[in-house]
């Protein structure tokens, strides 16, 4: 079996379709569209099905597939050692992370780890909308969950804890949620997700409990939120460390504390792909980030 016909299958299945393939390999469609097709005849099965979006891979080309990557894989580490032997260390990472906990967290962690390894590229999106983690080319994504999926390696990053609060003004002219229903009667700034009702899960001795919100004020933008919390524009209902140094500092003050609220999930996840090869700087990067949310998590 021809090992660049299989490698040909590993990008076309990777990219979804033979257009972006074809942009990936600085090929033309119809180029590869015919590499596809004689290695279908070689080995005398369909190994695609072609719909009017995506191409998906049959069983056969699905097992091929599998076996493909890991060829590729363990040909792309043998590359990387011997280019990078004697050398510091170098690379991409592309990394997505969420808007919020990437900006008000995550930046000194990535700042401090590009100062260590200035060899290495980072890129990064801060975006909050799922990924795709084998169609959209990124390496490593950090995302809000309860339950991440199977199909992927999950690192814990630590519990992601959400707070009721408002801007100590605001608690003195008005009031401050005293049980969860309180939560829709009061002008509420919070994120939200667009066209979807919101709902807040509620955890308390064991036993959960489900809100629907209909916020004042939404956004993705957390420094936004934050500002308009401290604005005293309502209550907020917000990761707490968003409000961190406020609440310590006693410009916003907190209610319902001996709940456990949860918005869109309750513990932060680090996610990649099982089955791809991930660089020496890939996998520095997973080390330094996930020893820092550690020591965020214990301080």
């Amino acid at each position: 079996m021809d090992l660049s016909s299989l490698t040909l299958l590993v990008e076309i299945l990777d990219a979804g379709n033979l257009s972006e393939a074809a942009r990936r390999l600085k090929m033309s469609r119809a180029n590869v569209s015919y590499h596809l097709g004689a290695f279908e005849r070689s080995v005398g099965q369909q190994l695609v099905r072609r719909t009017t979006r995506r191409i998906e891979p049959t069983e056969i080309g699905l097992q091929l597939y599998e076996h493909g990557r890991k060829i590729r894989n363990e040909l792309d580490a043998a590359r990387e050692s011997v280019a990078t032997l004697g050398q510091s260390l170098q690379g991409r990472v592309r990394l997505s992370v969420p808007s919020g906990y990437g900006q008000l967290v995550m930046s000194p962690w990535l700042i401090d780890f590009k100062r260590a390894y200035p060899g290495i590229v980072l890129d990064v999106a801060f975006e909050n909308r799922v990924v795709d983690l084998l169609r959209d080319e990124v390496d490593i994504a950090v995302r809000v969950m309860s339950d991440p999926p199977d199909n992927l390696v999950a690192r814990d990053m630590g519990p992601v804890h959400y707070v009721a609060c408002a801007a100590k003004a605001y608690a003195k002219a008005h009031r401050l949620p005293q049980a969860l229903e309180d939560l829709d009667k009061l002008p509420l700034i919070t994120s939200g997700v667009v066209g979807r009702q919101l709902r807040l899960s509620a955890y308390l001795y064991g036993e959960r409990h489900e809100v629907p919100l209909s916020p004042s004020l939404m956004s993705e933008n957390f420094a936004f939120l934050r500002e308009a919390i401290l604005a005293g524009l309502g209550v907020g209902l917000v990761p707490d460390y968003v409000v961190h140094d406020e609440v310590a500092a006693g410009r916003v003050l907190t209610s319902l504390d001996d709940w456990k609220l949860s918005l869109f999930g309750t513990q932060m996840y680090m996610l990649y792909m099982p089955n791809r090869h991930h660089t020496r700087a890939a996998s520095t990067f997973i080390e330094f980030m996930l020893e820092r949310a550690r020591a965020a998590s214990t301080g």
